[in-house]
C-alpha cells in the first residue's frame, strides 16, 4: 500500500493537499524559504481561518518535510514523470503527518476496493457465471442487488478496521517487505499461499462456531447460490477477520513489496472467482485446488470446504467434501423445470 500511496502522492495528493490545506494558511512566514511557486495562491480568508484552526504539525516541520521529499528519488516510471506534482508542493499537512496518512489511506482503500470489486465481479458475472443458476429455487429475489448493497455496506467498516495494518505495513515500515529481494520471489509466493490458506481455513472455521456464526458469518451464507457479487457481501468484521493472515504474513516473513501488492489484487480476484456457483468437476486439479465447485458446496452445506486456495487443510481438518455431479445445484433447476413441464402438459 505504501507504493500506491507514494505514487498517488506524487501524481495527485501532494497537489491536492497543498491546494486544500496550504502551508501559507498556517503561517506564511514559515514558508518563506520555499520557492513561492511551490505554494498555492492564498486561500480565501474564511477558508484560511478554517485551515489554521485544524490540527497540524509545526509549520517549520512541514516546510522541512517538503524540502526533504523534494530530494528523494521519484517512485514514478519515466512516462508518468511529466504528470508529477512540482518538487516543492508544500502543505500544512505533509506526507509524514499521520492524520494525512490516515485520510489518504482511507480514500485510496475505499476507492481501490470498489474498483477491484466491481471490475472483477462484473467480468466474472458477465463472462463466467452461469446465469441459469438464477433459476434455482434458493436464488433470492433481487439477489444480485442485495449482494452489492451488502458489500457496499461492508467496505467502510472493513477499511477502518484495516487502517492500522496499512499504516504500519508500509508507511512506517514495521514489516519485512523490501524491493531488493528478487531472489526470494520464487519461494516466497508459494509460502505466502500455504501460510495464508491455512490461517484462513481456521479463521473461517471458527467463524462457523455457533457463538460467532449468527452475529458475524451468517450474512454471507444468506447467498446459498452465490454470484460473483456475493464475494464481498459479508459482515465487515467477518471480512476483516479473514484478511488478517495476509497482513500478519509480512510482519513475520520477507516478501517483495510489488509481489505483495500483486498478491493482494490476486486474492481479491480469487475470492470473487470462487463465488460463481460453478460445479464443473473432473478436472486435473480438483483434488488439490479449492475452486468454485468446492466453495459452491460450502455455501450449500455450510460445514465443509473452508479453505481458500487448496484442499489440504480441509482434508487434515476432516471437513473436505469432494465435488461431484450429484451435488450440482443445476440438478435442482432441471428438476423444477421438469416438474413445471409436467404440470403444463397436464
Amino acid at each position: 500500500m505504501d507504493i500506491v500511496l507514494h505514487i498517488l502522492d506524487e501524481l495527485i495528493l501532494d497537489r491536492a493537499y497543498a491546494a486544500a490545506l496550504p502551508l501559507s494558511a498556517v503561517l506564511p512566514k514559515a514558508a518563506a524559504n520555499i520557492t513561492s511557486s511551490a505554494i498555492p495562491a492564498p486561500a480565501p480568508s474564511l477558508w484560511t481561518s478554517v485551515v489554521g484552526s485544524l490540527p497540524h504539525p509545526p509549520p517549520s516541520d512541514a516546510a522541512e518535510s517538503a524540502l526533504k521529499l523534494a530530494a528523494l528519488p521519484s517512485h514514478l516510471p519515466p512516462w508518468l514523470m511529466e504528470w508529477a506534482s512540482p518538487a516543492l508542493t508544500a502543505s500544512a499537512w505533509p506526507r509524514d503527518y499521520i492524520p494525512r496518512q490516515l485520510l489518504s489511506l482511507t480514500l485510496v482503500t475505499l476507492i481501490g476496493i470498489h474498483i477491484l470489486y466491481f471490475l472483477f465481479a462484473a467480468v466474472s458475472y458477465y463472462f463466467i457465471f452461469d446465469h441459469d443458476m438464477m433459476k434455482h429455487p434458493k436464488f433470492l429475489k433481487n439477489q444480485v442487488k442485495l449482494e452489492i448493497q451488502c458489500a457496499l455496506r461492508a467496505f467502510p467498516g472493513m477499511t477502518l478496521l484495516t487502517l492500522p495494518w496499512f499504516l504500519s505495513e508500509g508507511i512506517h515500515d514495521y514489516t519485512k517487505t523490501s524491493t531488493s529481494m528478487a531472489g526470494l520471489i520464487s519461494s516466497s509466493i508459494p509460502f505466502f499461499l500455504v501460510f495464508t490458506d491455512y490461517l484462513v481455513y481456521w479463521i473461517h472455521r471458527i467463524l462457523h462456531h455457533p457463538l460467532l456464526y449468527k452475529h458475524l458469518h451468517k450474512p454471507h451464507h444468506k447467498w446459498l447460490i452465490p454470484t460473483p457479487f456475493a464475494s464481498h457481501a459479508f459482515h465487515p468484521v467477518d471480512g476483516y477477520a479473514q484478511s488478517l493472515p495476509y497482513h500478519i504474513f509480512i510482519f513475520l516473513f520477507p516478501l517483495h513489496r510489488w509481489v505483495y501488492l500483486g498478491l493482494f489484487v490476486a486474492v481479491n480476484f480469487w475470492s470473487i472467482f470462487i463465488h460463481d456457483s460453478d460445479m464443473i468437476t473432473g478436472n486435473t486439479f480438483i483434488n488439490i485446488i479449492n475452486g468454485p465447485a468446492h466453495h459452491t458446496l460450502h455455501h450449500l452445506y455450510f460445514t465443509c470446504n473452508y479453505g481458500q486456495y487448496f484442499t489440504w487443510a480441509d482434508r487434515w481438518g476432516g471437513s473436505y467434501k469432494h465435488p461431484s455431479a450429484e451435488f450440482d445445484p443445476m440438478n435442482d433447476i432441471k428438476l423444477v423445470e421438469s416438474v413445471a413441464r409436467k404440470h403444463k402438459e397436464e
